[in-house]
């Protein structure tokens, strides 16, 4: 089975939408910065390295270009059978599984950047990487500091993330290399997330998650807190209130993805921080990350290799060498161009119906072989409309 991850804040870097800024799917960061009232397209395409690090410039980043990317991969119609995401990466999963409107999404994104930026600003902090030494082991070490430390991120086998107030981090990092860590090294952040020092950003992030309605998701997500799949709207919530101040359990949740019977790991957004912590940790794996639209022919090709699930279940995860999708190009609802057009033979640009004033047009040529979107039916933005099977 297939799970797309998504990353968090230190997938960024300069000039990370420049790829994109012809692409379809760029109309997401015009909708994002209406969403914001900040110029998305700037932070994406021309900020410096230190201004993009701050986190409430990388984590807007992060998300709207992740979604930038997960638009691009539906329109060929890959379709995975649950998500997870990385810290920041799990507002990103929400999204996609359609449990988060996008545009409360990246509000909540920027209300949640600028909240941790704020207690950072406040509360000096700090994170480091250990690696080499097991997780009982790092713990040892952070409570042996006796001071603010704690373990941030449990990344993959002898790879764990600890945070903290400077001073009590260093004195952790010691006492972790006593105990046999074969490298323990400061992260360049400027914070202690995912732990108690994140108190006052989670009081006010949880005052925007509580005017958000969130949906039940189209299919399961993984949280980090517990490191397991909801498929619910009621508990997510509280997973993003507590996930501030909690760690990360991303090697738990791959053990148990991995359990659960996937085989298939696609990262989608910038960077490929989580195909190597899958590698590290998931045996016999097969791996993929996709950040710029170079790399959509190689997914077509990753995904096509695998046995795929019988045609008429569309319902699961989905996506054969030589069939694509169409989707609505924004909110509203459906009006299609012709009153059957299963079996209808299109050209690149054809106009398969309207959504609003819209037209949706097709960037494939070939059958159409279903219209999944009902007369009148009011659609989602990238929703899919109707299912071809291209020409060879």
């Amino acid at each position: 089975m297939i799970l797309f991850t998504y990353p968090g804040q230190g997938s960024q870097k300069p000039g990370m939408g420049a790829a994109w800024a012809d692409h379809p799917s760029w109309e997401l960061v015009e909708e994002a910065s209406d969403a914001t009232g900040r110029d998305i397209a700037e932070l994406l395409l021309n900020t410096d390295k230190e201004e993009l690090t701050r986190t409430s410039n990388a984590q807007l980043a992060t998300f709207v270009t992740s979604m930038v990317v997960l638009d691009a991969v539906g329109r060929l119609g890959a379709v995975p059978a649950a998500h997870a995401g990385h810290s920041l990466g799990e507002y990103t999963a929400l999204t996609a599984a359609g449990a988060l409107d996008f545009n409360d999404a990246v509000r909540l994104v920027t209300e949640r950047g600028e909240a941790m930026q704020q207690a950072a600003d406040e509360q000096d902090g700090t994170m480091a990487a250990v690696l080499g030494l097991d997780d009982d082991q790092v713990d040892i070490a952070c409570q042996r500091a006796a001071g603010n430390a704690w373990i941030a991120n449990y990344n993959a086998p002898g790879q764990v993330v600890i945070a903290g107030t400077p001073d009590d981090l260093d004195k952790a990092i010691a006492v972790a290399k006593d105990l046999g860590a074969k490298r323990a090294m400061r992260l360049p952040v400027g914070g202690a997330f995912h732990t108690p020092l994140m108190a006052p950003a989670r009081d006010r992030l949880r005052k925007a998650i509580d005017h958000v309605e969130f949906r039940a998701p189209e299919r399961p997500i993984y949280a980090n807190v517990d490191a397991t799949c909801h498929d619910d709207a009621e508990s997510w919530p509280d997973l993003l209130g507590a996930q501030l101040c909690s760690p990360v359990r991303w090697k738990q949740t791959l053990r148990n993805v991995e359990a659960d019977g996937f085989d298939t790991f696609v990262e989608i957004g910038p960077g490929n921080v989580l195909t190597g912590l899958a590698k590290r940790t998931v045996a016999d794996c097969k791996r993929i990350s996709i950040s710029s639209p170079g790399q959509l022919d190689g997914l077509i090709e990753f995904l096509a290799s695998r046995p795929s699930p019988s045609v008429a279940n569309l319902e699961g995860e989905h996506l054969f060498a030589t069939e694509r999708l169409v989707v609505s190009p924004s909110a509203g609802v459906f009006t299609p161009s012709e009153d059957s057009l299963a079996g209808t033979k299109i050209s690149v640009g054809h106009v398969l119906g309207t959504v609003g004033s819209r037209d949706v047009v097709s960037s494939f040529s070939g059958e159409v072989i279903g219209v999944l979107a009902l007369p009148g039916e009011r659609v989602k933005s990238s929703q899919p409309i109707a299912w071809l099977r291209t020409s060879r």
